[in-house]
């Protein structure tokens, strides 16, 4: 029989606990959900208000993943939804609010993405997004490299950014931003990988184009697309290992001396939230968020 659990009020089948999602390390779907709801307090904050994206991966990484980017079939009808302009035309997309809602899409077996901009604003973006990844054998090492650079360029326009690992092989740095389109905000992105490319030609891209990446570090600034969307911080990534997309310290960063050291996993985040607390916290005050140059 599938257990029923109450959750804020809220009746949740939990099913499939024991099933092995994470072959590398044996870590279950019991373990990912006892996972999300120790991480919700955290967790909850970055996604509420954003429509959300699935990468779903109920057989674990190693079955069949796709993308669901509408409401999922058999979604309940407490689960907050809302309507999201596309150029296609609208559709309807999941608002996870709450503990419960959190619990029901984990049931999913999914990563979490969301936008850089929230349900109240779709024509504004709140959220600056460069997703720095690395073309073998560069590593995230070498991200940390361009991350630094690029924190001071930041800095230099009165923007402070925040990073995190992407839970894969690369790093993320986010930023607060106020009064501009995401057109406008991709625009600002492109010009600081060009920059980036312009200062470290031999270690930064800021082109996708494959035969140019073995080495460097493509300084992704295309998800900040309205339409695009980026790991939210504490999911956990259809991987071989429950790896999370971790937010982590500038000390951190300057010191990571090896890509082990910026690796982290489900059972590493309750020690580093005791230690650190939610280090993205300054992104989610408004009055912190900076206007583009």
């Amino acid at each position: 029989m599938t257990p029923i659990t109450e959750v804020e009020g809220r009746r949740l089948a939990l099913s499939n606990l024991e099933k092995v999602l994470y072959p590398a390390t044996g870590f279950t779907k019991g373990e990912v959900l006892h996972y999300y709801a120790t991480t919700a307090e955290v967790l909850l904050p970055h996604l509420r208000d954003r429509p959300v994206s699935f990468l779903r991966y109920p057989d674990g990484p190693e079955g069949q993943v796709f993308f669901a980017k509408n409401v999922p079939p058999g979604t309940p009808d407490w689960v907050t939804t809302a309507e999201v302009p596309r150029s296609e035309g609208p559709a309807r997309m999941v608002l996870v609010q709450d503990l419960a809602s959190l619990m029901w899409a984990a049931n999913l077996v999914t990563e979490f993405h969301t936008h850089q901009w929230p349900i109240s604003t779709p024509d504004e973006a709140d959220r600056l997004v460069l997703d720095l990844d690395p073309g073998p054998p560069a590593t995230i090492v070498e991200c940390c490299e361009v991350a630094l650079w690029l924190r001071e360029r930041l800095a230099a326009d009165g923007i402070e950014a925040y990073p995190k690992t992407a839970g894969s092989k690369g790093l993320h740095l986010l930023a607060a931003v106020r009064g501009a389109s995401s057109d406008q905000v991709s625009e600002y992105a492109k010009q600081l990988a060009v920059e980036a490319e312009r200062a470290m030609p031999r270690l930064a891209l800021h082109r996708m184009t494959r035969n140019l990446r073995p080495g460097k570090v493509f300084v992704d600034w295309s998800q900040n697309a309205a339409r695009k969307t980026t790991a939210t911080p504490y999911t956990l990534r259809a991987r071989t290992r429950p790896l999370v997309s971790a937010p982590v310290t500038w000390t951190e960063v300057e010191e990571c001396g090896t890509p082990a050291r910026l690796s982290f996993e489900a059972p590493d985040m309750g020690p580093r939230l005791q230690d650190y607390g939610d280090l993205l916290a300054p992104l989610l005050d408004g009055e912190r968020a900076a206007p583009l140059p």
